[in-house]
C-alpha cells in the first residue's frame, strides 16, 4: 500500500507579497491552473495501476485548515487532514503521519512524503521514480529523491551519491552523505563531478521504518508526537492533535533529525537510499525560481497581468490590479498586489524573507494578510478606512453563515449588493434583498447567513472607536472557531 503524505505547513515568505503567512504559496497557482497543493495531490493519480494507493494524509497548520479543506474538496480524491496547532518542522509532521498511517493502512504501508509547494513538470518521470522508491522502501530503506542538477546552484542542499544498488532501476544508490548549501566555487565543482544531487525533501519509507528510526535517533520527539496524536480528536473534517502536548515537541527537519545521523552511523540495519530524479523539479523557493519555471519571451522576460515594458530584459513582472510599466531594466522582479508592491534585483530574490521579517518587527499586517481575507464562510476585502470608520466588501458562499457574534466598540451598516441575506439582529430574523440595508448597533448580537444558491455580496460600513478584528465575541459558530 502506498500512503501519500503531503506536508503543507510552510509560509513561503520568499514569495511575498503574493504569498502571506495566512495564505502561503502552496495555496496559490503561480503557474496557472491548479494550486501547488492541488497539483501535488494530482501527481499521485495514475500510480494506482502499479500499486494500491490510499487516500492522502495532509498535515497542515490549524490556521490554514479551511483553506486547505476547500482546495481539497475540489479534487476527486478524499484526504485525511491532520492539524498542527504550532509549527514544529517536518520531522514531527512526518511522525504524526506515520502514526496515522500505521493506524489506517498498516505499518508496512510505504509513505510518500512530499512538500505541498513543489513544481514537477514531468509527472511520468516522477511516478517512475516513485515506483523504484517504493520497492526500496518496502525492503526497509529510507529513500530520498535527489534532483539531477541542471546548473551550479548555491541555494540548495546536496546529496553525495554512494555505491550503486544492485538490481535497482533509475540509477538508485546509497546515500554517501548530505551536505549543506555550498559556495559558488564548490557548487561548480560538484556540478562538474556528477557525484552530487540536489536535496529535494521528498522521501519514501514505511510507517514502521520511520517510527523505528525516530525511536533510535529522536526518542524524545517521538514520545511527544505520539502523545499529541493519541490525545488528539476528530473535529469534523479534521484531526486535531493535542495542542499542549505538540507545543512541547522539539522542532527539527527530516534531514537533521534522521537522515544525516543515519548516513554517518557506521553500524545498524537501517539505510538511506537515493533515487535520481530528472523531472523538471523546482521548489519555487524564491521569485527567481518562478522566473526560471515560467515561459520567457525573446528578451528573457516573464510578464503576467497588465504589464508593458520597454528596453527591459531577464525580468519578471506580475501585476494583479493595475497597469505596471517598466523601462530600461535588467534582472529585476516586480510584483504588484492590492496592498503591496515588491521591487527587487533578481539576484537578491532570496533576501525577500528579510523584508518580511522587517514588516513583522515593525508591527505591520502585510506579512500576514492580503487585502482580501479568506474565511470558512467566504471572504472580506478592505475598501476604505479612516480613524473611526472602515468599509469592507463581504462575500458569503451559498449556504454559509458567519458566527452569531457581537462587537463592543463598533456599529455596522450592511447593504446587499447581490444575492439574499438572512439577518439575525437581536431577537429578530429577516431577509434582505438586493439594494436593501440594515443597521447593527454596537453591543447587539447578530448573524449573517446566505440562504441562497448564489454568492451573497454586501458592503459593510463599520463605525466606532475601535475597528480591530479582535473585537468579536462569538456565541455560536458552525466552524468551531472561538
Amino acid at each position: 500500500m502506498l500512503q501519500p503524505v503531503i506536508l503543507s505547513g510552510g509560509s513561503g515568505t520568499r514569495l511575498w507579497p503574493l504569498s502571506r503567512e495566512h495564505y502561503p504559496k502552496q495555496l496559490l497557482a503561480p503557474l496557472g491552473g491548479a494550486t501547488l497543493l492541488q497539483a501535488t495531490v494530482e501527481r499521485i493519480e495514475g500510480l494506482e495501476g502499479s500499486l494500491p494507493v490510499a487516500a492522502p494524509i495532509v498535515v497542515c497548520s490549524e490556521d490554514h485548515r479551511f483553506l486547505v479543506g476547500e482546495q481539497l474538496r475540489h479534487l476527486p480524491m478524499p484526504a485525511t487532514l491532520i492539524l498542527e496547532p504550532v509549527g514544529r518542522n517536518t520531522a514531527p509532521a512526518a511522525t504524526l503521519a506515520a502514526l496515522q498511517t500505521r493506524a489506517s493502512s498498516g505499518e508496512d504501508a510505504v509513505m510518500l512524503i512530499m512538500p505541498a509547494d513543489h513544481v514537477i513538470a514531468d509527472v511520468a518521470a516522477f511516478q517512475n521514480a516513485v515506483r523504484t522508491g517504493a520497492t526500496l522502501a518496502a525492503a526497509g530503506g529510507i529513500v530520498t529523491f535527489g534532483i539531477v542538477p541542471t546548473r551550479a546552484e548555491t541555494g540548495y542542499g546536496y546529496i553525495r551519491k554512494g555505491k550503486p544498488l544492485d538490481g535497482a532501476e533509475n540509477g538508485a544508490c546509497r546515500v554517501d552523505r548530505f551536505v549543506e548549501k555550498p559556495d559558488s566555487a564548490t557548487a561548480a565543482a560538484w556540478f562538474e563531478s556528477g557525484e552530487y544531487l540536489w536535496n529535494s525533501g521528498i522521501f519514501m519509507v514505511t510507517a514502521a521504518s520511520w517510527l523505528a528510526a525516530m525511536e533510535h535517533y529522536q526518542p524524545a520527539m517521538l514520545a511527544v508526537a505520539r502523545r499529541a496524536w493519541e490525545d488528539g480528536k476528530r473535529d469534523g473534517d479534521f484531526f486535531r492533535v493535542d495542542r499542549d502536548a505538540f507545543a512541547a515537541c522539539p522542532s527539527d527537519s527530516i534531514d537533521y533529525a534522521v537522515m544525516e545521523p543515519l548516513t554517518t552511523e557506521s553500524e545498524g540495519s537501517m539505510r538511506a537510499d537515493v533515487v535520481p530524479l530528472a523531472a523538471g523539479w523546482s521548489d519555487l523557493g524564491a521569485w527567481s525560481s518562478l522566473w526560471e519555471a515560467l515561459p520567457r519571451d525573446s528578451d528573457g522576460n516573464v510578464l503576467r497581468g497588465d504589464v508593458t515594458v520597454h528596453d527591459t530584459r531577464n525580468s519578471l513582472f506580475l501585476a494583479e490590479h493595475r497597469l505596471v510599466a517598466g523601462i530600461g531594466l535588467d534582472d529585476v522582479i516586480v510584483v504588484e498586489t492590492a496592498d503591496a508592491v515588491l521591487v527587487v534585483n533578481r539576484n537578491r530574490a532570496e533576501d525577500v524573507k528579510q523584508m518580511v521579517a522587517r514588516l513583522k518587527s515593525d508591527g505591520r499586517s502585510e506579512h500576514q494578510l492580503h487585502r482580501c481575507v479568506h474565511r470558512p464562510w467566504g471572504t472580506y476585502e478592505g475598501v476604505d478606512q479612516g480613524s473611526r470608520f472602515q468599509v469592507k466588501r463581504i462575500t458569503v458562499k451559498p449556504g454559509a453563515s458567519l458566527s452569531l457574534q457581537m462587537h463592543h466598540h463598533r456599529a455596522e451598516h450592511w447593504v446587499v449588493v447581490s444575492g439574499t441575506a438572512e439577518v439575525t439582529r437581536g431577537d429578530e430574523t429577516f431577509l434582505l434583498q438586493e439594494n436593501e440595508s440594515t443597521y447593527i448597533p454596537a453591543g447587539v448580537r447578530h448573524r449573517l447567513v446566505n440562504p441562497g444558491t448564489i454568492a451573497l455580496e454586501i458592503i459593510e460600513i463599520q463605525s466606532g472607536s475601535y475597528l480591530g478584528e479582535d473585537d468579536i465575541v462569538r456565541f455560536e459558530d458552525r466552524y468551531g472557531r472561538t
